[in-house]
């Protein structure tokens, strides 16, 4: 069964930085493409950024570029979220991925 620990979420103010981290068990984890999501509320969730199995290849989404940076430790199964220069649009519920697998998710929220 996979296993997802995530943590670093919380209140920032804006123009703050966060990082999110997320740790796996259940699945040899350097083989799999990561991925962060977020939803917002009454939005549809969204992919944040995607990192491959040797963090060669990195996608981000557009709103993201330049302000967060994804990266991997294949040695403690763990991914994480660099978040700096957020935004109140940045307010969100975030979630760790692979495959068919989801983390339950970590608040978000930026505001002064």
């Amino acid at each position: 069964q996979v296993q997802f620990v995530e943590s670093g979420g919380g209140l920032v103010q804006p123009g703050g930085s966060l990082t999110l981290s997320c740790t796996v068990s259940g699945i040899t984890f350097s083989n799999y493409y990561m991925n962060w999501y977020r939803q917002a509320p009454g939005k549809e969730r969204e992919l944040v950024a995607q990192i491959s199995t040797t963090g060669s290849n990195i996608i981000y989404a557009d709103f993201v570029k330049g302000r967060f940076a994804i990266s991997r430790d294949n040695v403690k199964n763990t991914v994480n979220l660099r978040m700096n220069n957020l935004k109140p649009e940045d307010t969100a519920v975030y979630y760790c991925h692979v495959l068919n697998w989801w983390g339950r998710g970590t608040q978000v929220t930026v505001s002064s």
